[in-house]
């Protein structure tokens, strides 16, 4: 009894980490941000996650980030190949749908990327 309640210990631990590595990160959005979307959209990433409130931001990234790629490529058409790819969704989504929530418009949180 004592070993199995180890083992589940250890598994509940052990799942705890891999959730935590799955997670999004708003510094890593925010260095995509600069990276890639600062010189297409022309702005900088306070003016950029100001631009809607956490619960706008949300809806934009909702089904597949489909408003989200809607609205940028109406500001810049040449982003729409690499929305469109699939890194976008695996690698860079998560990340800057994190950075703009944490500094959206209603959070009164700043970026140090002005």
């Amino acid at each position: 009894m004592r070993k199995l309640l180890s083992m589940l210990l250890v598994a509940a631990f052990a799942m705890t980490l891999a959730n935590t590595a799955a997670m999004a990160d708003v510094k890593k959005g925010q260095k995509y941000y600069l990276k890639i979307f600062k010189k297409k959209l022309g702005m900088n990433g306070t003016k950029f996650a100001a631009l809607h409130t956490v619960a706008e931001w949300e809806e934009l990234f909702s089904n597949g980030t489909a408003g989200f790629i809607k609205e940028m490529t109406g500001i810049n058409p040449k982003i729409a190949k690499f929305l469109n790819g699939k890194k976008w969704q695996s690698k860079y989504a998560p990340h800057i749908k994190d950075f703009v929530t944490e500094y959206a418009n209603d959070t009164g949180n700043v970026p140090s990327c002005g």
